[in-house]
């Protein structure tokens, strides 16, 4: 018999489907080798996770603030998992907070401070994501198929989804970059490359070159940007500070029908955008949690995200141009962003998520949605509400337990809430916004595409948010 050709029971698969025998006996990378390595993926997407939610609140682009939620969670969900392999590879202490490699820690930092969008993108989407997404597969050929068989598996399920990052990566580069400003960002892109070489790689496989920075190149790593917690729109965002359509007095009037209401929810779901512009605030102005804490709030910041997005699919659904036709304003963010400390603003979220649990709150605009002959409707608000049953089990955990009891929480939560003052009139007189009615315009337009005749009392609303304290006051208000 030769070697590699023992024979399976009739030919079954070897090594439960694994790989070969020839493969399996390659000795591949040594625990210490892989747990360098998968130290080096932790701390990568560990400070991806933190420069995406850095840059998400002021980053104008919309679409780029939904690619900012989804991939922080991303890096979130695998920064764990290579936590929890590290956490059985015998290396206790585990070391999970040091930095693997100074210049690996410059070129993140180079990243995060770069000024404008086209850099961010660039530095993000063609350098350390690709990086990163070459170091797994790397990992996944040299390692031992068989007895590091739990790194390949996290390193395959990582893969999996940094192929699709760096897929919708190239994509955003293309979009944004123009062949102009590829070509002047030349020296800082060297720059970047210098640093991954001098630091052998993302993941530490290759040899370490010297240290070269290019003549031009901006050192973005010496000039600290500050942090910016104003939430900002790009310019189909027209009237941003609109606060003309109060949506939870047409939900709760009975007077209209679920028909049009499901019209006004697919306006609440897409104003969920400041949700992420103010929960990465949180996340990155908050130090020394447990990882737990990110993980979560991380993944609850994705679920907004994904809330805003089903509004955007059914007003397209529908035939309608939002961004012209819907005022989706960002009063709510700018106010807690700018007036609360990171825990007060976390403290307004839980208690308006409470109110969200109440027969006014989730199980009623789902019943909307189930009784207005809209199946978009229903699927999205039964799945918005099963994502904040979810919020408020990760409140309870991260906030809740802070404090003696459930009523002592909410109770401080009502209490910062109530320091948020609105600017309405402020930001009428300064001209920012004339606080414009918009809700008859889109109605019209979704009853003349539906073929349908107006309800005359839901054509004639007008009831704008003058007299509130913020956007969510009145459901808030039922916890």
């Amino acid at each position: 018999m030769t070697a590699f050709s023992y024979p399976t029971y009739r030919n079954l698969p070897p090594l439960a489907g694994l790989g070969s025998f020839e493969e399996a006996a390659k000795p591949g990378l040594g625990v210490e080798e892989s747990v360098d390595r998968i130290k080096r993926y932790h701390f990568a997407f560990k400070r991806l996770m933190q420069i995406l939610e850095a840059r998400l609140t002021a980053e104008p682009v919309y679409e780029l603030k939904m690619a900012f939620s989804l991939h922080a969670h991303y890096c979130a969900e695998h920064c764990t998992s290579m936590r929890e392999r590290v956490a059985e590879m015998r290396t206790p202490p585990l070391g999970l907070e040091k930095i693997p490699h100074q210049h690996l820690a410059t070129f993140f930092q180079e990243i995060q401070n770069a000024p404008t969008t086209e850099e961010l993108v660039m530095g993000v989407y063609e350098f350390a994501f690709p990086a990163l997404l070459k170091g797994l597969q790397r990992h996944m050929v040299e390692t031992n198929v068989l007895s590091d068989h739990p790194s390949v598996r996290i390193c395959r399920f990582a893969a999996l989804e940094l192929d699709e990052v760096v897929t919708y990566g190239r994509q955003a580069v293309a979009a944004l970059v123009s062949e102009e400003r590829l070509s002047a960002m030349k020296p800082w892109r060297d720059w970047l490359r210098s640093l991954l070489d001098a630091a052998g790689d993302l993941d530490g496989s290759q040899p370490q070159a010297d240290l070269s920075h290019p003549e031009g190149a901006p050192c973005y790593s010496q000039q600290p940007l500050p942090y910016d917690k104003l939430p900002r729109r790009d310019d189909r965002f027209p009237d941003p500070y609109n606060m003309g359509v109060h949506a939870e007095e047409f939900l709760y009037d009975p007077r209209f029908q679920s028909r049009d209401k499901t019209l006004m929810m697919y306006y609440k779901r897409l104003r969920e955008i400041d949700v992420p512009e103010m929960m990465a605030t949180i996340l990155t102005e908050t130090q020394d949690k447990p990882w737990a804490y990110y993980r979560d709030m991380t993944r609850q910041l994705w679920d907004e995200a994904r809330h805003a997005m089903m509004g955007e699919v059914g007003f397209v659904k529908l035939g309608i141009d939002w961004p012209k036709q819907v005022m989706v304003n960002f009063t709510w963010s700018l106010g807690l962003n700018t007036q609360l400390k990171p825990w007060e603003r976390h403290a307004v979220l839980y208690f308006i998520e409470q109110g969200l649990m109440t027969k006014t709150g989730k199980r009623f605009e789902w019943e909307v949605g189930a009784d207005s002959g809209d199946e978009l409707s229903k699927v999205f608000q039964d799945y918005d509400w099963a994502d904040e049953v979810l919020h408020a089990r990760i409140g309870r955990d991260w906030y809740v337990s802070a404090f003696g009891d459930q009523k002592e929480a909410i109770d401080f939560g009502s209490q910062c809430w109530s320091k948020v003052l609105s600017n309405w009139n402020a930001w009428k007189e300064e001209g920012k916004t004339d606080h414009r009615n918009w809700w008859p315009g889109l109605y019209a337009s979704f009853c003349e595409r539906q073929g349908i005749q107006p309800d005359p009392e839901a054509l004639k609303f007008a009831t704008t948010y003058e007299a509130t304290r913020a956007d969510l006051e009145k459901l808030a208000a039922s916890a």
